[in-house]
């Protein structure tokens, strides 16, 4: 089986708009643009995969059980649109702040590349041909420690200085990243 492409979300400011420490239903508001995003991925034969760091488990703010019985229900929203989510990675440690057995400084929390790296190994992702979206530092350079191609800033209102990131680009709308994985998927086509 050759490597595919994927595309690697964050979730709390990139699937869903960051309330802090979401674990909630009636509190999960779908960012505009985000299913299109993932139509448009899986069309050009994207893997998508979910990669958050879950601190609040960690805290204690909430259970494992809240996160994936939220988690199953994102996934079942997505599936009614259309869209298969293929995995949810998350990092319920935290090296500070973490309690009892959550208190761990964990390779797979971003801005380490755990995650990332466990989805290639499962699922025979080519990285260097997958796209990363996230909204923080930690999320673009848990992309470039583990080798994705193009590593996406989105930043709604343009709120970030362009100077100031390692990322391949910034983006405002979920949208602009469309044309990022269009362009990824001709050139990924053309060398086949």
């Amino acid at each position: 089986m050759s490597p595919v492409p994927a595309l690697f979300l964050d979730r709390d400011g990139v699937i869903n708009v960051d309330r802090g420490y979401v674990h909630k239903k009636e509190d999960f508001e779908f960012i505009e643009g985000i299913f299109d995003l993932c139509k448009a991925a899986k069309k050009w034969g994207y893997l998508l995969f979910v990669i958050t760091n879950q601190a609040g488990i960690a805290r204690g703010y909430y259970s494992e059980e809240d996160f994936l019985e939220l988690t199953n229900w994102m996934c079942a929203v997505f599936e009614e649109k259309g869209i298969k989510i293929d995995k949810v990675y998350y990092c319920p440690y935290h090296p500070e702040h973490g309690i009892g057995r959550y208190k761990v400084d964990s390779f797979y929390r971003k801005p380490g590349p755990g995650m990332i790296l466990e989805a290639a190994r499962e699922f025979g992702v080519d990285l260097a041909k997958s796209v990363l979206i996230g909204d923080k530092e930690s999320d673009i350079q848990a992309g470039l420690a583990a080798g994705v191609g193009c590593n996406l800033l989105y930043c709604p209102g343009g709120k970030y200085g362009l100077a100031n990131t390692p990322a391949s680009f910034v983006i405002a709308h979920l949208q602009e990243a469309v044309f990022f994985l269009a362009r990824n998927a001709v050139k990924i086509n053309s060398e086949q």
